[in-house]
């Protein structure tokens, strides 16, 4: 046995991996029911345990920033001076990281006015005279100066790619360059703009690499000027000063004052009760058994990238964990090691009773069972999750935590008719609470076999979603937060998703049994939580009065669905393609050559170095030309060809997204196009429409406007569009008291003009289109927390006369201002706003020290009560135009909700009584001071209509 296996030292570089595990979840960031963001936390520890599990190191500590770093700044003030702010979630995070590594007995390591790149390198080198194999755990290209045959960079896999280790070859390879050390040369010629090291002028990173090749290092380079030429020569000579800084910036220290005792690095034990009680404290359920695995005995397998053969004869850390639970058996299963270390509660180890009930008579009598209980959970379990092809496979039932019931159903589709109407009572007993958690899956698979569930109904998801608007609402993620329990994955009966997918029918009996009893017994035990919260929280009016018969509206409007003329889509995809064609080969003839209009990298090729549009052009992570479109934006008053790159993008997104793509999503059974509603999705109260999503189609432009017009009326019948008018400029005259606009409002003045003859003192007669258009800018930009610089973009004012619009429209409206300054307050004093009906909008930033987090979560303090009143405002709408179609047993259907408005498809001998009731109904809401105006319109298909 080569006894250097014993000698693998893994430094990880603190922040780096802190800050990399942040933003891999920025967009679906882990925030606790406590409201603490633990995203940072939880990236940081999820790849220390995915280390440990994989590599098995026998050396390891961690390497933090102390304070400034000191050795840099004295030489250059302005070292990494551009760096933002750190999020405010990972300084948050840093005292639990602190925590969690020293219950895992694993050294912190850093040196007052050193960078933890300087702690690496010492160690690093110091242990490599000690015969260490040093592993640096760091995505940080600077480290790769230090790569020996004994020093290597460990690159952890992100989503899923494989980890990478980079030793000598690879650095040379990468960087083309003849030894690791050149690195630092690279640096210096090219700089960093993530450390602000200056670098070169006029050097990228192609020359720097050219250079390099031709003279070694910076210092030869720089005395061999003369032999470069034109500009180049220029500004290599008078930031030469410069470069020479750099390269003393860029090269890691290597005698920072810290010593290497090899013992304090040892791979220990964790206390895991002292593990387990932070993860308990920020909610990390998972976790702690992939911790505990991690250090579980090898069994099989072979060895990983950084072990070559197998690891020392000595008591290894996994050994000792099977040392402390009892378990010296290398063979113990990870089951019977969690029962050891006392984790989570999963369905082997908890106290239940789950029954499958399969034969009519044991059947009729669960259902006098269940009509004695005052609340039930149910569940059903189908073939798909497309509701309108999907069969029943079963159901379950529970009213007693740890007790359930599953009635499992036939393949023969009349024999599930005759089971369900067993079930029939149950389902349409009024005063029975029915629970379910995404109830409106249930009650649309229900439908299509003739049940209607009715009475009193409670969704655990839109409950918790009213408690917790940005949160996590899956039951199986609520179980484990709220509960303590992890439920069967639905992936360990089916597989994982993808084609070879299996079906839930295929399982057996006892397995269905035990999943499907389980999603009931779970949800009926969130119910029991959620119920009580809802009351505490004064949000019972809006989940029963609102939420829950919104749920049996959505449902219905799903089910109906919307015809599509595919010709008329056929002849919009031809069209586009034509218009497509045009716009490229104007865009060739402006650009001087032909090229790949959607390849970034082509076309930031031809803007920013053939066109020369942007000195400063930024770059991607790539290295080629950032090119999104509001970088385009701001370029569009510099060349012609920005505007047509940007029509060029639009029209091929309208093409793919929509006019190629919704042929695809008809139902073959109606040939109508059903899209999702989901309740749960936006934090402000607002439906968010899915699969596909009809809310996003353009309107702005024509092109945008006709596909539209594929949305047709089925025969006989006609589409009706009702349109709210402004209602988020009405809601906040209501809600701010503004006396101003709401007397423009009662007056039926334009409000755009009448906010324009009052910010520029003239009277309404002489108010120009320019002028209306920029106060209307200002109307919706002041709902937004538009600034004068945004402001000013917009409207092509300075940012002085922007600044002065601003304080002319608070002067006007002081009411308005007076407002927003107590949503700030109250937000600050409570942490959360509220709209009109009640729904709550946590804002747990709202006293951040971060301006730029602040700001925003005081933007949401004025917005999101508008917003969301909205969102009220149209929900009670539907409920009541629903109820009054059904009161007068018409035919006419609601069909789609677009932001603010609704979309029906009516009988011609209805469309006359269906736009009274819809004008009505959504006129009168709520009760306003300020009228509520709503624009109806009728015809042959959504185009026409709107």
């Amino acid at each position: 046995m080569d006894a250097t296996q014993d000698k693998r030292l893994f430094l990880i570089d603190a922040y780096a991996m802190i800050f990399r595990g942040y933003y891999a979840l920025i967009r679906s960031p882990r925030i606790t029911s406590a409201g603490l963001d633990t995203s940072a936390i939880f990236g940081f520890t999820n790849s220390l345990i995915e280390l440990i599990r994989r590599e098995r190191p026998t050396h390891l500590a961690v390497v933090f920033d102390v304070g400034e770093a000191s050795v840099r700044t004295t030489d250059f003030l302005e070292y990494k001076a551009n760096r933002s702010e750190t999020p405010e979630a990972i300084t948050a995070a840093i005292p639990y990281i602190h925590r969690i590594l020293q219950a895992m007995h694993i050294p912190i390591l850093g040196v007052p006015g050193y960078e933890a790149d300087d702690v690496i390198g010492t160690i690093a080198c110091k242990a490599e005279k000690e015969g260490y194999t040093t592993f640096m755990v760091t995505p940080d290209k600077d480290f790769a100066q230090l790569v020996t045959d004994k020093i290597k960079i460990y690159k952890p896999g992100l989503k899923g790619s494989e980890v990478e280790i980079l030793g000598v070859d690879e650095v040379k390879a990468k960087y083309q360059i003849e030894r690791p050390k050149q690195v630092i040369d690279f640096l210096a010629m090219m700089g960093d703009a993530v450390d602000n090291i200056p670098g070169l002028e006029g050097v990228g990173e192609k020359t720097a690499m050219k250079f390099l090749k031709e003279y070694g290092s910076i210092e030869n380079l720089l005395a061999n000027t003369h032999e470069l030429k034109g500009k180049l020569k220029e500004k290599v000579e008078a930031s030469a000063e410069r470069g020479i800084l750099s390269k003393k910036l860029a090269t890691i220290i290597c005698d920072a004052p810290i010593e290497f005792h090899q013992e304090q690095y040892d791979l220990e034990t964790p206390d895991f009760e002292k593990v387990k009680e932070v993860f308990d404290e920020i909610e990390f359920r998972r976790l702690y058994d992939n911790l505990f695995r991690a250090f579980a005995p090898v069994v099989t397998g072979s060895v990983n990238m950084a072990q070559e053969q197998a690891v020392t004869e000595t008591t290894t850390p996994q050994q000792k964990v099977a040392q402390a639970v009892g378990q010296l058996d290398l063979f113990a299963t990870y089951e019977e090691m969690d029962q050891a270390a006392g984790t989570k509660s999963t369905i082997e180890h908890n106290d239940h009773l789950y029954q499958f009930v399969d034969n009519p008579k044991a059947q009729k009598m669960l259902v006098r069972n269940l009509l004695q209980q005052r609340v039930v959970c149910f569940d059903t379990e189908t073939t798909s999750l497309n509701e309108l092809e999907a069969e029943l496979v079963g159901m379950s039932f529970s009213y007693k935590k740890g007790l359930a019931y599953y009635v499992p159903l036939s393949e023969d589709q009349g024999e599930v008719l005759q089971t369900l109407e067993i079930f029939r009572p149950f389902f349409e007993k009024e005063d029975l609470v029915k629970v379910a958690h995404n109830l409106k899956f249930d009650y649309k698979i229900l439908r299509k076999y003739d049940i209607t569930v009715k009475g009193a109904m409670f969704d655990t998801m839109i409950a918790h979603y009213l408690l917790n608007p940005d949160g996590r609402h899956g039951m199986d993620y609520l179980s484990e937060i709220y509960l303590g329990y992890k439920p069967v994955s639905i992936e360990t009966i089916i597989g994982k998703k993808g084609k070879n997918q299996g079906n839930f029918r295929d399982a057996d009996l006892r397995t269905q049994t035990d999943y499907a009893a389980e999603d009931a017994d779970v949800t009926f035990q969130l119910y029991e939580l959620f119920a009580p919260q809802l009351k505490k929280e004064n949000l019972e009016d809006l989940f029963f009065n609102i939420e829950m018969p919104l749920m049996e509206v959505l449902a219905k409007m799903e089910l109906a669905g919307i015809s599509l003329d595919e010709k008329w889509l056929a002849q919009e995809s031809i069209d586009l393609e034509n218009d497509l064609r045009q716009l490229e080969a104007k865009i060739f003839e402006l650009s001087g050559e032909e090229f790949n209009v959607n390849s970034p990298k082509q076309l930031g090729e031809i803007l920013f170095e053939k066109l020369q549009l942007d000195p400063k052009a930024k770059k991607t992570k790539t290295g080629q030309y950032a090119t999104s479109e509001d970088i385009l934006q701001k370029l569009a008053t510099k060349h012609e060809i920005i505007q047509h790159i940007l029509e060029y993008r639009t029209y091929q997104k309208l093409k793919s997204t929509y006019v190629d793509a919704l042929p695809s999503q008809i139902e073959k059974s109606d040939n109508r196009v059903h899209t999702n509603f989901s309740q749960t999705t936006a934090a402000t109260g607002r439906l968010a429409s899915v699969n596909p999503n009809l809310q996003n189609i353009p309107i702005r432009t024509l092109r945008g406007q006709q596909i539209r017009g594929a949305f047709v009326a089925g025969e006989g019948k006609k589409i009706i569009s009702a349109d709210y008018s402004q209602i988020e400029l009405r809601l906040i005259a209501e809600i701010s008291g503004e006396d101003n606009m709401i007397k423009a409002f009662q007056d039926g003045e334009d409000i755009h003009a009448s906010t324009a003859a009052k910010l520029f003192n003239i009277p309404l007669e002489e108010v120009s289109k320019i002028q209306r258009s920029q106060a209307k800018t200002v109307n919706f930009g002041i709902l937004y927390g538009q600034g004068a610089f945004a402001l000013a973009e917009q409207t092509g004012l300075s940012r002085s006369e922007a600044k002065q619009m601003i304080e002319a429209y608070f002067e006007t409206y002081s009411k308005l201002k007076a407002y927003m300054a107590d949503q700030v307050k109250k937000a600050r004093e409570i942490g959360y706003v509220e709209t009109i009906l009640g729904r709550k909008r946590h804002l747990k930033d709202i006293s951040s020290g971060n301006f730029v987090v602040r700001a925003h979560a005081e933007r949401n303090a004025v917005n999101a009560p508008i917003q969301g009143s909205a969102a009220d405002v149209v929900k009670m709408a539907m409920i009541k135009i629903q109820k009054e179609f059904e009161k007068e047993k018409l035919q006419t259907r609601m069909l789609l909700q677009v932001h603010d408005e609704l979309v029906f498809e009516s009988p011609v001998e209805e469309v006359e009584l269906a736009i009274n009731i819809i004008k009505m109904e959504m006129e009168n809401a709520i009760e306003t001071q300020v009228p509520l105006l709503v624009e109806v319109g009728v015809g042959e298909n959504w185009l026409e209509a709107h």
